[in-house]
């Protein structure tokens, strides 16, 4: 649904190689901060709690957004679609702006793994991790190409109830990162 609404005159085969490259895009996006995420942190003095907290509270603003919104809360502002095209010297460019990053791969994923792999320090741990990840972005690549033919499958009913149920996961989930963090922190005890 996200990506017809991208690619509303883009060929089949021109949405299959954005899909294909937003999700390759986005998967090494989400690897790295599997890998790096971490240390990162640790360099720049931020706690896990912190990172924690914040996602969650940037992650519930999108989440709120999708359900208060009147449409999907998937769409892109004006503002955003004017960057999008001004940073896309051809069409192919959607897969990374907006579709790789932030969509694919935004602060609620890349907080993900790196809170993942934050306390675990095994080798066989982080590997385990870049499985999950890539196995995700897998069922996401799928999903998008098949994404038309589900579109159709479900209609537009269908299709919202299930979209509105959808966020208001994602709020539920925003907000139990925002509680996690604290408790980690040890604020209330």
């Amino acid at each position: 649904m996200l990506l017809a609404t991208l690619t509303p005159d883009f060929s089949e085969q021109e949405r299959r190689w954005i899909a294909i490259r937003a999700v390759l895009i986005g998967t090494i996006i989400l690897l790295g901060f599997v890998v790096v995420g971490n240390p990162v942190l640790r360099a720049l003095g931020v706690s896990l709690a912190a990172l924690q907290t914040a996602g969650g509270i940037i992650l519930l603003a999108i989440g709120l957004r999708m359900v208060l919104s009147s449409t999907n809360g998937h769409r892109l502002s004006a503002s955003e679609n004017a960057e999008a095209c001004a940073k896309s010297d051809d069409r192919s460019e959607i897969a990374v702006f907006p579709l790789a990053m932030p969509i694919i791969a935004g602060p609620g994923a890349m907080t993900s793994a790196i809170v993942l792999t934050a306390s675990r320090h095994e080798f066989t741990d982080h590997m385990a991790v870049m499985v999950a990840v890539v196995a995700v972005m897998a069922v996401t690549l799928a999903l998008l190409l098949a994404a038309e033919k589900i579109q159709d499958f479900l209609g537009v009913i269908a299709r919202k109830v299930l979209v509105r149920i959808f966020d208001i996961l994602l709020a539920a989930l925003a907000m139990q990162s925002i509680f996690n963090g604290p408790g980690e922190a040890h604020l209330f005890r």
